[in-house]
């Protein structure tokens, strides 16, 4: 079963949550600055906003990065 690498520019986020409501599974917004963020569960290090998650949640994830209004949500395939 393949994964799915996804990664935020948590820099540019306007914090509208609309991945949230797309893809509750993959993002969340964090307590702290209020921005979008990997759930605990995906996340790869320290990074809130990377993460690695199974390739069955791909559509959620793809709805997500296509809705974001500021297009700060990537993802790539990934081995393993």
């Amino acid at each position: 079963m393949g994964k799915i690498r996804v990664w935020i520019d948590r820099d540019q986020c306007i914090a509208d949550m609309i991945c949230v409501s797309l893809c509750p599974d993959v993002f969340e917004m964090s307590e702290e600055d209020g921005k979008s963020q990997i759930v605990a569960k995906w996340r790869t290090g320290d990074n809130v906003g990377e993460g690695v998650v199974p390739d069955d949640l791909k559509d959620c994830v793809q709805a997500a990065a296509d809705a974001c209004p500021v297009s700060i949500i990537h993802f790539e395939e990934t081995e393993g």
